[in-house]
C-alpha cells in the first residue's frame, strides 16, 4: 500500500516503507501549507519545474535530510550548485529505484526559477509501492495527454483545476478523460485569489462524466492507495 498526503498547492508526499517522495515542495511561503519544511523528512524529492510555487523549499530540504532530488537537467544543475546529490534526466528519461521508478513527460507551460534558470517544465509519472501516480504539473490541456495512459495505466492522477496560471477545473475535465486513472485528486487551485475555484463542481462533473472518481483532499489528509 502506498500513503499520498496533500501538503497544499500542488505538493504531495508519497509513502511506502522507508520511502518518502516530496514533490514540489512550496511550504514556506504557502498560506495553505499543511506543515513547515523543517517538518518533512524526504527520501527524495521530484519536482515538476522551477517555478517559485514549485522549487519552493527544495535546496534547504534536500541540504538538511541529505535526500537525492530529480528535476529536469537544466532545474538539476542549478539545485547541483548547492546540493550535490541530484539526478537530471530530460523529457522521457527515467530514474529507476530498488522500490519503483520516476518518468518526466511533456507538460504544456512556462517555467524559470526565482535565480532566472530557464528550464523545461514537466509531468511525473512514479511507480511505488506497486502503484502508479501522475502527477500533471502545471500543465494547461493539450491531446498528447491521452498518450500516457497508453504506456502506463494510472491507480492515480494529480490534476490542477485552478485556472489562470494553469488548465482550469473545466478543461481539467478533458483531461481526466484522456488521462483515464482510476482516482483523481485536484490540486493548483485555492492557494491565492487568482485560482479559486469550486473543486465540488470539478468532482460532480469528473465524477459523472468519466469513469474516474476524484478525491478532494485539504492540505494535511492523506489517503491510502490499495
Amino acid at each position: 500500500m502506498t500513503d499520498i498526503r496533500f501538503l497544499g498547492h500542488a505538493c504531495f508526499e508519497l509513502t511506502e516503507g522507508d520511502v518518502n517522495v516530496l514533490i514540489d515542495p512550496f511550504l514556506s511561503g504557502n498560506p495553505k501549507a499543511a506543515v513547515a519544511a523543517d517538518d518533512v523528512d524526504p527520501t527524495h524529492i521530484f519536482l515538476t519545474h522551477g517555478h517559485a510555487d514549485h522549487i519552493g523549499d527544495t535546496v534547504d530540504i534536500a541540504r538538511r535530510t541529505g535526500c537525492e532530488v530529480v528535476a529536469i537537467i537544466e532545474l538539476a544543475q542549478e539545485i547541483t550548485g548547492a546540493h550535490d546529490k541530484t539526478k537530471d534526466p530530460n523529457l522521457g528519461g527515467t530514474v529507476e529505484y530498488d522500490w519503483g521508478w520516476v518518468k518526466l513527460v511533456p507538460a504544456w507551460h512556462t517555467s524559470t526559477t526565482p535565480s532566472g534558470t530557464v528550464n523545461t517544465p514537466a509531468g511525473l509519472v512514479v511507480e511505488i509501492g506497486g502503484k502508479t501516480i501522475y502527477h500533471l504539473g502545471d500543465t494547461a490541456l493539450f491531446s498528447d495527454l491521452q498518450l500516457i495512459q497508453r504506456r502506463h495505466p494510472l491507480d492515480l492522477a494529480l490534476v490542477p483545476i485552478g485556472g489562470h496560471y494553469t488548465m482550469d477545473r473545466y478543461d481539467a475535465v478533458t483531461a481526466c478523460e484522456f488521462i483515464g486513472a482510476n482516482r483523481v485528486i485536484p490540486c493548483h487551485y485555492d492557494t491565492f485569489p487568482p485560482i479559486e475555484t469550486d473543486a465540488e463542481a470539478f468532482k460532480h462533473d469528473v465524477d459523472t462524466s468519466t469513469a474516474s472518481e476524484v478525491l478532494i483532499l485539504a492540505p494535511g489528509e492523506s489517503h491510502t492507495i490499495e
